[in-house]
């Protein structure tokens, strides 16, 4: 049960577990899988946006039979959406406790720790899956009990996220230009193109983004900062927040003009999601806070040389030999909403423009800590290695249960 129409990073996450139990599927007979919607709105542009094979596998799974008692339930969901689901949401298990077999928690936090109403939810489910060792950490110093908590890692789609199957999206086109102006003589080709995939809240740090590349980039410089964007509790004003943003900091306008900065705002369908990490020179994301950072993967099993901030959830797969980890200055607290009083990272301003000038006067360095970052996604993340995982990690359950 996990949210697969609504896109965003539980769903997608999903998906890449229900795609790396196929083969599963395929070798075991007494093996079967259902799946059902759960923990978020259904978004009928995310659904039109994936590929057929996937809607078709959707079907079949969503019409599979399960008996109750002979089933094992995975909530993929933060715990709010669990049994009885704090929000309007089919909870998870859907009738309670007592009638399935066993209930797993499939969840993730972006802060330095877990509330006590989520450790109290986590620590009467059967087990807690969490993505990586910053979690297992985090979760068992809040309190949730040690012994069910265990790390199976997410897979991205190495097939799908190829870099030699794509021809680049044309970003001009595409997005808004919101800020500075471009050279119509310069080719998209000769411009390097700064890409960043994010919901807009403030965890994702697009405020450290700004302000390091117009800090550190003019409009003669030959660059272009590109940000796909939707709203998250906000209006879609964007162009409008990243003026504002502007003309309220004291960032000074270069003789220059202002280095380019295009909005997307609108739907990109999953089947043209590589085509937008191919238009792009580098992949940058300088988030206070991941779960797991699943642009971060794609963009890694593009091959591009990535800079993300070196805490919590993607310091299970950024290195200095994959990639560009962003030094953090300081940790500071949660000022607002449901987590208030938690910590998260603040990435350092300075060292991201260092870092962005950098990887952009090293492009072979660069090429080559990206096509190693697709190695590594490869050989820790692939599909084939996660179903192993998973597939262990569950027949270890059905065995204690024989």
């Amino acid at each position: 049960m996990a949210p697969f129409l609504c896109g965003g990073g539980y769903s997608s996450e999903a998906w890449s577990y229900i795609l790396a139990l196929k083969t599963k599927l395929e070798k075991n007979p007494f093996f079967r899988l259902r799946i059902e919607q759960h923990g978020d709105l259904e978004s009928i542009e995310f659904w039109e946006g994936l590929p057929d094979e996937m809607k078709k596998l959707a079907f079949e799974l969503y019409q599979t039979e399960c008996a109750m008692n002979e089933t094992i339930v995975v909530c993929h969901s933060e715990p709010g959406a669990w049994y009885p689901a704090l929000f309007q949401t089919l909870p998870c298990p859907p009738t309670g406790y007592g009638e399935f077999k066993y209930v797993v928690g499939r969840t993730m936090f972006e802060t330095d720790r877990v509330n006590p109403e989520h450790v109290r939810r986590c620590n009467q489910m059967d087990s807690v899956w969490v993505p990586t060792d910053f979690h297992v950490s985090t979760f068992v110093q809040s309190g949730v009990d040690p012994s069910k908590v265990v790390k199976i890692v997410q897979p991205v789609d190495l097939e799908f996220f190829d870099p030699l199957k794509y021809e680049p999206l044309d970003i001009a086109s595409l997005g808004t230009l919101v800020l500075g102006s471009t050279d119509m003589n310069t080719s998209q080709k000769k411009q390097f193109v700064f890409l960043s995939v994010f919901k807009w809240e403030y965890r994702k740090g697009w405020d450290v983004l700004l302000q390091s590349y117009l800090k550190e980039f003019s409009g003669v410089n030959g660059v272009a900062l590109c940000l796909l964007t939707n709203p998250y509790h906000s209006d879609r004003n964007f162009g409008n927040k990243i003026v504002e943003f502007v003309e309220d900091s004291d960032l000074e306008r270069p003789v220059s003009g202002w280095a380019p900065i295009y909005v997307i705002d609108t739907h990109i369908p999953q089947t043209d999601l590589p085509r937008l990490y191919k238009a792009a020179s580098a992949f940058v994301l300088p988030s206070r806070g991941e779960g797991w950072g699943r642009p971060l993967v794609e963009a890694m099993a593009m091959s591009l040389p990535v800079i993300a901030t070196n805490w919590s959830g993607p310091t299970e797969y950024l290195r200095g030999g994959n990639s560009y980890p962003l030094p953090v200055d300081r940790m500071t607290e949660v000022m607002e909403g449901p987590f208030k009083g938690h910590l998260w990272a603040e990435p350092s301003i300075d060292k991201l423009r260092i870092l962005m000038r950098h990887v952009m006067c090293n492009p072979e360095e660069a090429k080559t800590k990206g096509m190693q970052a697709r190695e590594d996604m490869i050989n820790r993340f692939s599909p084939e290695v996660v179903e192993g995982i998973l597939a262990d990690r569950i027949q270890g359950i059905l065995d204690k249960l024989v």
